[in-house]
């Protein structure tokens, strides 16, 4: 196993924070570890704890505890904390980037898209506590009536590792901006650069004790958040299989949940696009990040008049892209996160060929590296169709008219994001007016987000919450009515 890289001097994360410490009140120690793995080579990055449900326990009272001072502090004070922790990002975004590419298998371009982004969360929540927080209401004369938010308490929320860092930080920052305290489980396999990077950056720009908590962990700490009496609400972002665990675990115990799920997402090319921007925005969303995107075009439907051209040149494009370790400057592809995805995109790869799809370019592995892949001849049987294969995969199926592209487009339990390529704006909007997705884009590619916005599918995507933007109001907080009287009204009784 070849030796691990040296971080640059003066790096955001120690080394005595990577042998296997969870961060709340300080750094803690944990028991039961294991090993941060770098995908592309198995170089060993760290040791990372794992928390368990007494973990969990412990966090949630002390989390619950430390909220009512940190929702106490002033507009400024907490605005302060959030600016610290921008200049911080930005003082060390060589470092972060590298934690991403390293630990994640990003390439470093999407890794430094994802920084970004993730600074930008941290900016806009800076401006959140001095946002006007509730509405003066219309009552009887006499009587002031205030509908005012206020913060849940404590806020657990669950990231994945496709977008380790922005993911994270999109719920974390808004959620402790409107004065929550938070525990944040980032996935195992990327709890660097998702939770021990937050964790310092946090920590440094001077957040008080105990309102934050890093707790990487599996099942048993997922399910003590969403179980535990002192955390009111749960977010969680993931495939739609743990998505609906957690729903159903939440909502035994009338927790307040927010699904973000996966997605079958459909980039629709019609026959007036331009093709050669077509192809760049389908290379795009297929591949970027091989595919391991709740966002990625999980099908490429194309009108049959210009479709044999289209799949050739898109196969070309794919070929032509290169892939190994994304930690090399210029490589697009890099590794998939572990054995089992790359197992599961072969899979659906075979059974899809065996179904009579047609293999354009692609469909080999090495290792956790897999080709990027295009399928043409694509119908809805087949599994390439119906399922999200979370890997680098593009997969072609044609089409006569719009309404059969329309219809293509729905036939999935999924709603997240759907995009459209047309010269002609009006078909192309007329078109999205008829498909069922939480995020629409014409003339772009099915792979956005500009923080502001809110984000959230429908269906098996999630259950119609959003994170970002003007949703995060309505997200982290609950409303409360108050209404004030000079003087008590005499009741008859």
């Amino acid at each position: 196993m070849e030796q691990s890289r040296v971080l640059p001097a003066g790096s955001l994360i120690p080394d005595k924070y990577l042998s296997g410490m969870f961060y709340g009140n300080g750094w803690v120690a944990g028991e039961d570890l294991t090993k941060a793995i770098e995908p592309a080579t198995g170089t060993e990055l760290g040791t990372i704890a794992l928390a368990n449900a007494d973990t969990v326990a412990g966090a949630a009272k002390a989390a619950r505890s430390a909220q009512r001072g940190w929702a106490a502090m002033s507009a400024d004070e907490r605005a302060a904390i959030f600016l610290k922790a921008l200049a911080i990002g930005q003082q060390f975004a060589d470092d972060i980037i590298a934690w991403i590419v390293r630990e994640s298998g990003s390439a470093r371009a999407k890794a430094a898209f994802e920084l970004q982004v993730t600074l930008k969360a941290i900016q806009l929540a800076a401006a959140m506590p001095h946002q006007a927080q509730g509405l003066v209401l219309p009552t009887t004369p006499g009587r002031v009536s205030l509908a005012r938010r206020r913060p849940l308490g404590v806020v657990g929320i669950i990231a994945p590792f496709n977008f380790p860092l922005y993911l994270a930080v999109r719920a974390v920052a808004p959620a402790l901006a409107v004065g929550n305290a938070v525990i944040l489980k980032p996935d195992p396999r990327t709890a660097i650069c998702g939770g021990l990077v937050i964790a310092r950056l946090f920590e440094l720009a001077g957040l008080p004790a105990d309102v934050l908590h890093v707790l990487p962990g599996g099942s048993e700490a997922g399910e003590a958040l969403c179980s535990d009496s002192e955390i009111g609400m749960i977010q969680f972002t993931g495939s739609t299989g743990a998505g609906r665990m957690v729903g159903q675990n939440a909502s035994r115990h009338l927790k307040k949940v927010s699904l973000e799920l996966g997605g079958k997402n459909s980039i629709i090319v019609l026959d007036d696009a331009d093709i050669d921007l077509a192809l760049r925005n389908v290379t795009w969303g297929v591949f970027l990040h091989q595919g391991q995107i709740c966002m990625s075009a999980g099908r490429v439907l194309v009108h049959e008049a210009i479709a044999a051209d289209f799949v050739k040149a898109l196969g070309e494009k794919a070929a032509a892209l290169p892939i190994g370790d994304p930690s090399v400057e210029g490589i697009a592809i890099g590794p998939l996160i572990n054995q089992r995805q790359a197992d599961h995109v072969a899979k659906v790869v075979k059974e899809s060929i065996d179904a009579g799809a047609t293999l354009i370019t692609g469909g080999k592995a090495d290792r956790l590296f897999y080709t990027p892949t295009v399928l043409a001849n694509v119908t809805p049987e087949m599994s390439a169709f119906r399922e999200e294969i979370f890997g680098p995969v593009a997969v072609v199926t044609t089409f006569a008219d719009d309404a059969e592209a329309i219809r293509l487009a729905n036939q999935t339990e999924y709603g997240l994001s759907a995009a459209i390529q047309s010269r002609n704006v009006s078909r192309a909007m007329a078109m999205g007016e008829q498909l069922r997705t939480g995020l629409l884009h014409i003339n772009d590619q099915t792979v956005n987000d500009d923080v502001v916005n809110p984000f959230g599918g429908v269906g098996a995507s999630g259950n119609g919450s959003a994170v970002g933007g003007p949703a995060n109001w309505e997200e982290f907080t609950e409303w409360q009515w108050v209404t004030i009287k000079g003087e008590a009204p005499a009741y008859p009784f």
